[in-house]
């Protein structure tokens, strides 16, 4: 029988740096909020078997009456309330996938450019690693700089990589690794990082600088015109 794969979509962020009432997930790119390209692309990929969204407490029943119904997203089989941190979100989540579950995939709701391929790819690493994420090589120059300002060393860019979402893991795993995280209370900005934390190697595949995390207002303008060269049609 085949693996049963769920991603959980954590998108319990607030509007806070792009200075808008309206949470970043649910403002529109496009012709749709930013939550649902993500979503669509889950729903769309054969990998994908439900999909878990997290959200705050006070947009659940928002999401579940209006928001999600309409739009054709059959593979949703959960709306979860979020929790103080990321991953207290993405720990919700995972209480909630289907007990068949094998492999878990979690992807940031702000990362509407996720693509079928990313997906995939992650999936298909983390069966054979337990865990994958997708990720990009850095070719800025890094400065370590302090808190006054001034920089303070310049980092060698050799083998530095941003992290990005998807990021795919055998379930218990993350599982393994988010309890691990809920004794030492260590604020973590990715599920990769929790992995790390209790001795367990994570894999790279090639993620893509248009998977951008829209948090700022210019970010809004950057992915408008992604969408504006045709990425969809790219998919």
């Amino acid at each position: 029988m085949d693996e049963w794969v769920a991603a959980v979509v954590p998108a319990g962020g607030a509007g806070t740096r792009m200075g808008s009432e309206v949470s970043k997930q649910f403002l529109r790119l496009g012709d749709v909020p930013v939550l649902i390209h993500a979503l669509r692309v889950f729903e769309a990929s054969r990998m994908i078997d439900e999909i878990v969204v997290v959200v705050p407490r006070d947009a659940v029943a928002y999401c579940q009456q209006d928001l999600l119904p309409q739009f054709t997203l059959s593979k949703i089989s959960s709306v979860a309330c979020g929790g103080a941190r990321r991953q207290d979100s993405v720990w919700n989540g995972l209480q909630a996938v289907d007990e068949r579950t094998n492999v878990v995939v979690v992807h940031d709701a702000v990362r509407p450019f996720v693509t079928g391929a990313m997906v995939e790819q992650v999936v298909e690493r983390a069966r054979i690693s337990g865990a994958a994420i997708a990720a990009i090589p850095l070719h800025d120059t890094i400065k370590r700089v302090t808190p006054d300002g001034t920089i303070e060393t310049t980092l060698d860019r050799q083998g530095l990589w941003s992290a990005q979402t998807p990021q795919a893991f055998n379930l218990e795993l993350l599982r393994e690794a988010h309890r691990s995280n809920r004794q030492s209370g260590v604020d973590a900005t990715d599920d990769a990082f929790l992995v790390e934390q209790i001795g367990r190697r994570v894999s790279i595949v090639n993620g893509s600088p248009d998977n951008i995390k829209i948090t700022r207002p210019e970010d809004l303008i950057m992915g408008e015109a992604i969408l504006r060269s045709g990425f969809r049609t790219q998919l």
